[in-house]
C-alpha cells in the first residue's frame, strides 16, 4: 500500500497525489519525523500540521484501523538535536533535566485529556506513548470548518442565539479540565473549529509550559485571545485566565473581530463594538463580556459558574429565586410560633415576598440601566454612542424561521429548501444509527427546525442522516446464485466476502451457507460476513479416468 504523506489516500506508484496535489517525492526535513515513519509498529507519519515551542502535530495513519489520525509528538524546541533524516531525540545534556520535567508535564496534561471523553467539545485521545526518546499522543482527525471559516461564511459574525449553544459546552469542558487541575490558556479562534454537527471542537492543546512568558519553552500566545497575565514572566495561570480567552473568542464570534492585545489593552482598555451589535445583543450578554475580559485580574469573572450563570438570560431571576428560598427557610425558622395571617401567610412571609417584588423590580430596571449612558461598562465600550435608546419591549419572533427538514431524505431537504438562496445544507459526515429513523433519512439539524431566519445572512443547516438499526438480521441466502446472496446481504448493510468448498448439495457457484452463523443472526451494520460458495461435487479418482 502506498499512500499519499499529505493526506494518507492511496496512490500506488504516482508521485503527485491526485486527490490532494501532494508531491511524494519530497521529504520532510529535519528536526521533524521524515515521511513514512512508522511508530508502535502501528502510525505511519506523514505532513506535519502544525507546530508550537512544546509540540508537532501530523497527519498519520493507523495500520491497524486503517482510520487517519493525529500524531502529537513531544518536540521542546531549542532543547534537543535530530539529525536528518533520523528518528531519535538526543537531547542536549545541559538540559536535560529540563527536558526530562517538560515530558513529565506533556504525560501528565494528556492523559488527564484522555480521561475527560464525555465532554463533546474536548477530542479524543486513543493512546499514549514513549518512543525515539520522546512522547507520542494519538489524537482523533475530524472533518473539521476552521471557526473563522465559520464566522466569515456567516457573514462576519454570529447572532447570540447560534453563539449560546456553541459555546456553553466549552464552559463545561474547561471546567472539567481546571478541576483535574489543568487549563487551556489558549482558546482563540485560531483553535476553535466546527464538527460537520455544527458543535466546537477545542484544538490546540498545551501545557502550561507553552502558555505564558518565562519557561524554558518559546510561548505560543494569541494576540487579542491571551490574558495580560500571561505576557508576565512565570505567572501563575488559573480559570479567571482562560475565561479571559473564552470570552475574547466570544467577543470575536458576535464582533467578527478579536479585542486589542493585552498589553495594549493595559493602556486603553475599551473594547471597540458597533452600535448595531451593542443593540441586538441582550444587556446581561453585553456585560458578561465586559466583566469576563476585565485587564485586571480581581475585577474579572471568576470562576466558570459565575461565567455561565452570566451569560444565561435568567440568572438573576434564579439569584432571587434562590435568595427569597434561603432567607424564607431562615426566618420561618426562627418565626414558626409566630400567628398566621387570615390567608395562612405569616407576616414574615409577606414581608419576604415584598421584598422580593422590589428586588424584582430594581432587577428590571437595572437591566434597562445598563444601556444607559450611565452604565457602569459603557467606557470599556467605544462606538456605541447611539445605544442609548430605551429598551422596548421584546415581541414575538413572526419572520421566517428555519424549516423542518427531519425525516426527509438528504435530496428531498436539498429540494426543500432549493428556493431559499440563503440556506445552505451540509450533511454530517458521522452519520448515527437509529431504530426509529429509516435509513438515509434525516434524523437531526442544526440549528432546530423554528430558529429565527434572517433573510439577509446566509444560514448553514448541518444534517445528520441515519445509518439504519445498528443490528442487522443476516438474510437467508442458502441455494442463492453468489450474485443473488450479495445483493440480499448488502441490502441489510453487510459486506460478503467467499470461501469455495466442494458440496454435494449446491450446485456449482451456487451459495451453501454462512462460515460464522445462520439466516436469522444479528450481526452489527458495516460487519464483513463470509458466506461459503459451492465448488460443486468433488471430484473423484474415477472421474479422472
Amino acid at each position: 500500500m502506498s499512500l499519499c504523506m499529505g493526506c494518507m489516500q492511496e496512490i500506488g506508484d504516482q508521485t503527485v497525489c491526485p486527490h490532494c496535489g501532494f508531491d511524494s517525492s519530497e521529504q520532510q526535513s529535519a528536526p521533524y519525523l521524515p515521511y513514512g515513519t512508522v511508530l508502535f509498529d502501528r502510525y505511519i507519519v506523514g505532513a506535519g500540521i502544525d507546530t508550537n515551542g512544546e509540540s508537532t502535530r501530523y497527519l498519520s495513519f493507523d495500520k491497524q484501523t486503517g482510520d487517519v489520525v493525529i500524531v502529537c509528538e513531544f518536540l521542546p524546541m531549542g532543547l534537543f538535536n535530530r539529525e536528518e533524516g533520523q528518528t531519535e531525540l538526543r537531547v542536549n545534556y545541559e538540559d536535560r533535566l529540563v527536558f526530562s520535567k517538560l515530558k513529565d508535564d506533556f504525560i501528565d496534561y494528556y492523559r488527564i485529556l484522555s480521561e475527560l471523553k464525555e465532554f463533546s467539545a474536548l477530542m479524543d485521545v486513543h493512546n499514549i506513548f514513549e518512543e525515539n526518546n520522546t512522547v507520542y499522543v494519538i489524537e482523533e482527525n475530524e472533518d473539521l470548518i476552521p471557526f473563522a471559516e465559520y464566522v466569515e461564511r456567516s457573514n462576519g459574525s454570529i447572532e447570540w442565539d447560534i453563539a449560546r449553544p456553541l459555546f456553553m459546552p466549552v464552559i463545561s469542558a474547561l471546567e472539567a479540565l481546571h478541576k483535574r487541575g489543568v487549563g487551556h490558556y489558549a482558546i482563540a479562534p485560531k483553535n476553535m473549529y466546527i464538527t460537520t454537527s455544527g458543535k466546537i471542537k477545542i484544538s490546540g492543546f498545551a501545557s502550561e509550559n507553552e502558555r505564558k512568558r518565562g519557561t524554558a519553552l518559546k510561548s505560543q500566545l494569541f494576540k487579542g485571545a491571551a490574558a495580560p497575565e500571561q505576557y508576565e514572566n512565570n505567572f501563575p495561570l488559573d480559570d479567571i485566565t482562560d475565561i479571559y480567552g473564552f470570552c475574547a473568542t466570544m467577543f470575536y464570534a458576535l464582533t467578527g473581530h478579536l479585542p486589542k492585545a493585552a498589553p495594549e489593552r493595559l493602556k486603553d482598555s475599551r473594547l471597540l463594538m458597533s452600535t448595531t451589535t451593542v443593540k441586538k445583543l441582550p444587556p446581561h450578554v453585553v456585560s458578561a463580556l465586559a466583566n469576563g475580559l476585565q485587564v485586571e485580574r480581581e475585577n474579572r469573572i471568576t470562576d466558570f459558574d459565575e461565567l455561565r450563570s452570566q451569560l444565561s438570560v435568567a440568572h438573576t431571576a434564579k439569584a432571587i429565586q434562590d435568595e427569597i428560598s434561603r432567607t424564607a427557610s431562615m426566618n420561618l425558622a426562627r418565626d414558626e410560633d409566630n400567628k398566621k395571617t387570615k390567608n395562612g401567610m405569616s407576616g414574615v412571609s409577606i414581608s419576604i415576598i415584598a421584598a422580593a417584588i422590589t428586588v424584582l423590580i430594581l432587577g428590571t430596571v437595572g437591566v434597562i440601566w445598563l444601556m444607559q449612558d450611565s452604565n457602569p461598562f459603557a467606557t470599556m465600550f467605544g462606538g456605541n454612542q447611539n445605544a442609548t435608546e430605551p429598551a422596548t419591549k421584546a415581541t414575538e419572533w413572526t419572520g421566517a424561521t428555519i424549516p423542518k427538514l427531519t425525516g426527509m431524505t438528504f435530496a428531498e431537504a436539498e429540494e426543500a429548501v432549493k428556493t431559499n438562496p440563503n440556506i445552505k445544507l451540509m450533511r454530517s459526515i458521522n452519520d448515527e444509527y437509529s431504530d426509529n429513523v429509516p435509513e438515509g433519512n434525516v434524523m437531526s439539524q442544526y440549528p432546530e427546525a423554528g430558529t429565527k431566519l434572517d433573510q439577509e445572512d446566509t444560514v448553514y443547516i448541518s444534517l445528520t442522516v441515519s445509518k439504519g438499526k445498528q443490528m442487522r438480521e443476516l438474510p437467508k441466502i442458502e441455494g442463492l446464485s453468489l450474485d443473488e446472496a450479495a445483493t440480499a446481504i448488502a441490502k441489510q448493510g453487510l459486506l460478503a466476502t467467499t470461501e469455495f468448498q466442494y458440496n454435494d448439495k449446491y450446485a456449482e457457484g451456487r451459495v451453501i451457507g454462512y462460515k460464522d452463523g445462520q439466516a436469522g443472526d444479528s450481526v452489527e451494520s458495516g460487519k464483513s460476513i463470509t458466506v461459503y460458495v459451492s465448488k460443486g461435487k468433488e471430484p473423484t479418482d474415477a472421474d479422472s479416468e
